[in-house]
C-alpha cells in the first residue's frame, strides 16, 4: 500500500473532524489515562483495511493493536477483530475516522466478495468503475482487490473510453477510435460503450479492443455477445445485483462493471465496544 496516499487521506480526516479539540474527549480524561477496547464485527462480511486503521493511532500516537483477523479475511458476527490498548484520549478521538475508513473498506470488499463469488466459476471477473468517493479512489479500489475483483482504469490516463457523450462529440464511433489511434497507436487499449446492436457493429467495424454493452436486456445482449463473437473483449455493465449477475453467468462475456461497488455500497458493522479504564 501506498503510505503517502494514505496518509494524505487520513490527515484530512482527522483535520476535518477536528480530532486534536475534542472537547468531549479532552473534558473527561486526564493525559496519562490508559484504556484497552475491542474492535468488533455486527455483521458478517470480508475485513478490509487494517492497516489503514491501525496508521490512525500510528499517526495519533501511543496506541498498540493486537489484530486477531486477517487482511482480506471473512469475520462473523460478534467476532473481536482487533484489540486495542493505549491513551485513553487517542483512543476516544481517533476512533470515528478509523472506524469510517475500515467499515467502508470493508463494505467494499464485501460487495466485491458476493459478486465474485457468483460469477468466477464461469471465469467471468468482476470489476468497479471511476464511480468513487472523490478523494479516497485508492481505498476504494484497493478494497475491491481485497474483496477478489478486479481494477478498471485508475484513470482518464489509463486508456480510452469512448462513452455516449464521446461518441456525439466525435462524430460517431469509428471517428473517435480512428482520432484516438492517431493519437494513440499502439499502447493505449480503446474501450467503446454501447447501447445498441448498430453501435456494437460500428465498434467491430472501427476496431474497438473492448465493447462494453450497457444496459442491455437479456436478448439483446445474447444478440450482441453473438455478433462480436471473439472479436472484441466483451464487458457488461448497468444495473447488476445478485438476480442479474445470476442470469449473466453462462453467458460468453469477459467482465463485468459495477458501479454501485463503490458508488452506492453499504458500510460494513463495525464498532469499537467495551472500552475499560487500566489506568
Amino acid at each position: 500500500m501506498n503510505y503517502v496516499i494514505i496518509d494524505d487521506i487520513i490527515k484530512n480526516a482527522l483535520l476535518e473532524d477536528r480530532v486534536y479539540d475534542d472537547i468531549t474527549t479532552e473534558s473527561i480524561t486526564s493525559p496519562d489515562s490508559q484504556a484497552e477496547v475491542d474492535l468488533i464485527a455486527k455483521e458478517h462480511g470480508k475485513i478490509c483495511g487494517l492497516n489503514v486503521f491501525s496508521r490512525v493511532f500510528q499517526i495519533l500516537g501511543d496506541v498498540d493493536i493486537n489484530f486477531l483477523k486477517k487482511e482480506g479475511e471473512l469475520v462473523k458476527k460478534g467476532e473481536i477483530i482487533a484489540k486495542l490498548r493505549g491513551s485513553t484520549k487517542i483512543l476516544l478521538s481517533g476512533e470515528r475516522v478509523a472506524l469510517n475508513l475500515l467499515q467502508r473498506m470493508s463494505g467494499i470488499a464485501t460487495a466485491a466478495y458476493n459478486a465474485s463469488e457468483i460469477l468466477k466459476e464461469y471465469g467471468i471477473k468482476v470489476l468497479d468503475t471511476r464511480k468513487t468517493t472523490p478523494g479516497l479512489r485508492y481505498l476504494e479500489k484497493y478494497s475491491v482487490l481485497t474483496g477478489g475483483g478486479f481494477n478498471h482504469r485508475f484513470d482518464l490516463s489509463d486508456m480510452a473510453m469512448v462513452k455516449d457523450n464521446h461518441i456525439l462529440a466525435a462524430g460517431g464511433i469509428k471517428n473517435a477510435v480512428q482520432m484516438i489511434r492517431k493519437r494513440h497507436p499502439f499502447i493505449k487499449k480503446i474501450e467503446v460503450e454501447a447501447e445498441n446492436l448498430e453501435q456494437v457493429k460500428e465498434a467491430v467495424e472501427a476496431k474497438a479492443d473492448i465493447i462494453m454493452l450497457d444496459n442491455m436486456g437479456d436478448e439483446l445482449l445474447k444478440e450482441c455477445i453473438g455478433y462480436i463473437k471473439g472479436r472484441a473483449i466483451i464487458e457488461v455493465s448497468g444495473n447488476m445485483d445478485a438476480t442479474r449477475l445470476q442470469n449473466l453467468k453462462k453467458l460468453k462475456i469477459d467482465y463485468v462493471s459495477m458501479g454501485k461497488l463503490t458508488h452506492s455500497v453499504k458500510a460494513l458493522d463495525i464498532s469499537m465496544k467495551n472500552l475499560k479504564i487500566i489506568k
